[in-house]
C-alpha cells in the first residue's frame, strides 16, 4: 500500500552544465539553487540561468520521474541549474514558487493542477520579473494568469480521442476511475470521453494514494454492475491496479488508460491492458526547460504565448508498442 502523500514534498534536485553529465542531489526541505561554489560553467550557453521546475506530483510516482528526466537533459544541454521540486498540497506547491522567487530564479516551469491555488504565487513570480511557463496541466489557465507558454496534452481533447476509440472497440459501459478530486487536467479527461463515447459513462472516485483501496473500490464496483465492460483509468498503476481488479471481481471488462509507464507497456504487450493514451511527460519536462532557455538567451516564446504546445494524445496499442518498448527500457517512455 503506498502511504498517503506527505503535506511538503520535495523530490530531487538537479544541476547540469553543457559540458558535464547529469547529476542528481537529493536535498532536504525546500528548494536550494546554485549559489557560491555553484558547479555550473559560466561559460556554458545557459550562461547559469537557474530554472526551477516546481509540479504536484506525489513523491514516488514513475510518471514525474519521466518529466523530471526529460527536464534534466535538457538542462545538461543548455547549461541550467535546475532544481526539480513537487508537492501534491497546492498550498505547499505554491509556497515552493514562493522560494524560487526568494531565490531568484531566471524561469519557473509550473503545472496548474488547481489553477486557483497557485494564482497568487504566479502573480508574484511575474512581478519580480521571472518567465513562467506552464507544462501537464493548466491549458485553460496559463494564458489567464499571464504565462509564456503552455507544454502538456489538452485533456478533453485525449478524453474525446479515448471515447471515439472506445466506440471503434464497440464498448458500451466505461467507468472512468478518478483518482484526485479537483484535479482539472484529470476531470477533463472523463468529461471528454463522456462527449464523443455512444455508451454509457460512469465516474468512480478514488484514494490515488492507496493502492489497495484503488483495487477493491474498482473490484466491488465490477461486482455490483457487470454490465460495466471497460475500465478507464487515468495513470498506468492504476490500470495496473484495475487489471487486478477485473480478476478479483470476476469481470468481463477490459482495462484501457492515460498515461504510461514501464509496466504499463508490457501490460499492453501482453493485452492485459487494450491502450494508453501517451501524454509523453519526458517531452514536457524537456520543452518546458529548454523553452525557458530559448526565451532567456533568444528571445522565444513558444507557441507565441497564445497557442499551447502539445504533446499528446499519442495512442500506444499493441501495434505500436514495440517501437515505444525500448524507449520504456530506457527510462523514457
Amino acid at each position: 500500500m503506498n502511504p498517503p502523500p506527505a503535506p511538503h514534498r520535495v523530490f530531487t534536485a538537479f544541476r547540469a552544465t553543457a559540458l558535464a553529465a547529469a547529476v542528481c542531489l537529493t536535498v532536504v526541505g525546500c528548494s536550494v539553487f546554485g549559489g557560491p561554489g555553484s558547479d555550473v560553467d559560466s561559460g556554458a550557453s545557459g550562461a547559469g540561468m537557474k530554472v526551477a521546475l516546481i509540479a504536484h506530483g506525489a513523491e514516488g510516482d514513475e510518471f514525474w520521474d519521466l518529466v523530471r528526466k526529460g527536464a534534466e537533459v535538457a538542462a545538461a544541454k543548455d547549461g541550467i541549474d535546475l532544481t526539480f521540486v513537487s508537492d501534491p498540497d497546492p498550498e505547499g506547491q505554491a509556497k515552493l514558487v514562493r522560494d524560487a522567487i526568494a531565490e531568484e530564479a531566471d524561469g519557473i516551469a509550473v503545472t496548474l493542477a488547481k489553477p486557483q491555488a497557485m494564482r497568487g504565487a504566479v502573480a508574484e513570480a511575474r512581478a519580480a520579473g521571472i518567465p513562467v511557463v506552464a507544462l501537464n496541466s493548466g491549458i485553460d489557465a496559463w494564458q489567464a494568469q499571464g504565462l509564456l507558454s503552455y507544454f502538456g496534452q489538452d485533456e478533453s481533447v485525449a478524453g474525446r480521442a479515448l471515447g471515439n476509440e472506445l466506440d471503434a472497440r464497440d464498448a458500451g459501459h466505461a467507468l472512468c476511475v478518478i483518482h484526485e478530486r479537483g484535479n482539472v487536467a484529470i476531470e477533463a479527461r472523463c468529461a471528454g470521453v463522456r462527449k464523443t463515447f455512444g455508451g454509457q459513462t460512469e465516474n468512480l472516485y478514488v484514494d490515488g494514494t492507496d493502492m489497495d483501496a484503488v483495487t477493491a473500490s474498482i473490484a466491488a464496483k465490477l461486482r455490483q454492475d457487470p454490465t460495466i465492460d471497460e475500465v478507464v483509468t487515468l495513470g498506468a498503476q492504476y490500470a495496473l491496479a484495475a487489471v487486478e481488479s477485473v480478476k478479483d471481481s470476476g469481470s468481463k471488462a477490459q482495462v484501457a488508460t492515460f498515461d504510461l509507464n514501464t509496466d504499463l507497456v508490457k501490460a499492453v504487450k501482453s493485452g492485459a491492458v487494450q491502450f494508453a493514451v501517451d501524454q509523453q511527460p519526458y517531452l514536457q519536462g524537456y520543452l518546458a526547460v529548454d523553452g525557458l532557455w530559448l526565451h532567456h538567451t533568444n528571445g522565444n516564446i513558444s507557441g507565441g504565448g497564445v497557442e499551447p504546445v502539445l504533446t499528446g494524445p499519442a495512442f500506444v496499442t499493441k501495434k505500436n508498442i514495440a517501437g515505444i518498448e525500448k524507449f520504456a527500457e530506457n527510462g523514457t517512455r
